[in-house]
């Protein structure tokens, strides 16, 4: 991990630093590519393949589907006081998202004659991937299924990939129950994506596809978009702290190395315009390292996509963070709030030093699937909105048609659409 000064930084250094883990799944297209065309054709028989390859060991179609059984006794594998939690959890996150809800119809008269509007509908069917590699990710299901089942979706189905002995997670099992889901399926990898999207003998065909997954899921989500919806294509996860000098350097060194657990390919990064905050971070990182867990983790994205940057004050520091559009954002200032309407690009934002970016990852009640790489820019995270789909209508008089008759006729031959006129002269023939 590096300490450098903003003013300072070179063309190639500023590049990498804003660069960080870009997705390119160029390197795997082609195989997710086949993959994808294998379950399109074959459907289970291709699932059952791919994961006996996988996992080596066969799975059979009537296997695919989770069982009530297996979900009543996942409630006896997982600990009572995990239970509490996850649904202290779902709760939080069902009451933010419903406050998102908005009215389902809206009618305005956009001028004599002509009414115009717009109605809410939600996704019939919604697929959630749920990761299950490094770790288990049952905050992910709730996050990804709780705002569906809210917007209204009549059917939410889950896909993850099982453990060994062809069983899920206990703790996933538990958290759907919990979240409302309608149908769990023991598939992992773009073969998941593929079922969701075609739809086989046992799985579903939906309409959208959302959750997190490794280069290979986000491969078969990128591709098959257009044959269904996604939400974004989310890499590994970032943070970036904008902290003053006043702020305890041992709870800052803990938040940013809280991120990088999630991935080798993980950044963090520092901005302060304390040069004595920025070295005691860096020293305190530096004498923890050895003792910390997950440390094969920790060591390559540290030092790859990690830094602390100094500026020259709070403004430079607001400036490099809007462009570097972080996942999740911490203001460790002395008024935060004065900051805030400054941020205009981020996934989150994280405001004084008691809310820390795993308060989000679980339990705050705002979402945690959020755009990473630089992608806030133009995107938003997980959200009711992302099950609902906004269809306009309108309603015209004979007057209200008169009003724009000219102007519809002029432009639709403008454009070289003799037809699109015609249907508006039609209707004033016999005036």
């Amino acid at each position: 991990m590096k300490i450098l000064r903003i003013k300072e930084l070179s063309a190639e250094e500023k590049r990498r630093i804003l660069e960080r883990s870009m997705i390119d799944i160029s390197s795997v297209y082609d195989e997710v590519r086949r993959i994808i065309e294998d379950v399109r054709k074959r459907g289970n028989k291709a699932i059952e393949d791919q994961h006996e390859r996988f996992f080596g060991e066969k799975i059979l179609e009537e296997e695919l589907e989770v069982k009530k059984e297996e979900i009543e006794d996942a409630y006896r594998k997982v600990d009572p006081e995990i239970i509490e939690s996850l649904k202290n959890s779902a709760r939080n996150i069902k009451v933010f998202h419903e406050a998102q809800i908005e009215k389902q119809m809206w009618i305005k008269e956009v001028e004599r004659g002509i009414l115009a509007g717009r109605m809410t509908v939600p996704i019939e069917k919604v697929g959630c991937y749920v990761p299950g590699g490094r770790a288990i990710y049952p905050s992910s299901l709730l996050m990804t299924a709780i705002p569906a089942k809210v917007a209204g979706v009549k059917e939410v189905i889950v896909t993850t990939p099982p453990k060994k002995g062809k069983k899920v997670d206990p703790l996933i099992l538990v958290s759907a129950d919990i979240a409302g889901v309608d149908r769990i399926f023991k598939i992992g990898g773009p073969w998941a994506i593929a079922a969701l999207a075609f739809g086989t003998e046992t799985v579903p065909k939906v309409e959208k596809i959302v959750g997190p997954g490794n280069i290979y899921v986000t491969a078969a989500k990128l591709i098959l978009y257009g044959k269904v919806s996604i939400d974004l294509p989310a890499g590994p996860s970032e943070i970036l702290i904008i902290a003053d000098k006043d702020q305890d350097p041992k709870w800052i060194a803990t938040d940013l190395l809280s991120q990088l657990e999630h991935d080798p390919d993980s950044s963090a990064v520092l901005i302060t315009d304390s040069e004595k905050l920025a070295n005691d971070v860096y020293r305190i990182i530096e004498k923890s390292y050895e003792r910390l867990p997950r440390k094969d983790i920790l060591s390559s994205s540290l030092k790859k996509y990690s830094y602390i940057l100094i500026s020259e004050d709070l403004d430079e520091a607001i400036r490099f963070a809007n462009e570097y559009a972080p996942e999740h954002i911490q203001i460790m200032t002395k008024d935060p709030f004065l900051i805030l309407p400054k941020i205009r690009n981020a996934g989150s934002i994280f405001l004084g030093p008691y809310s820390p970016v795993p308060a989000g990852d679980y339990a705050s009640g705002t979402n945690h699937v959020l755009p990473t790489g630089g992608s806030a820019k133009g995107f938003s995270g997980l959200s009711v909105d992302d099950f609902l789909k906004r269809i306009t209508f309108q309603y015209i008089t004979k007057q209200g048609l008169m009003s724009i008759k000219d102007t519809v006729i002029r432009l639709a031959e403008k454009e070289g659409l003799p037809l699109h006129a015609q249907s508006i002269k039609i209707r004033f023939r016999d005036d």
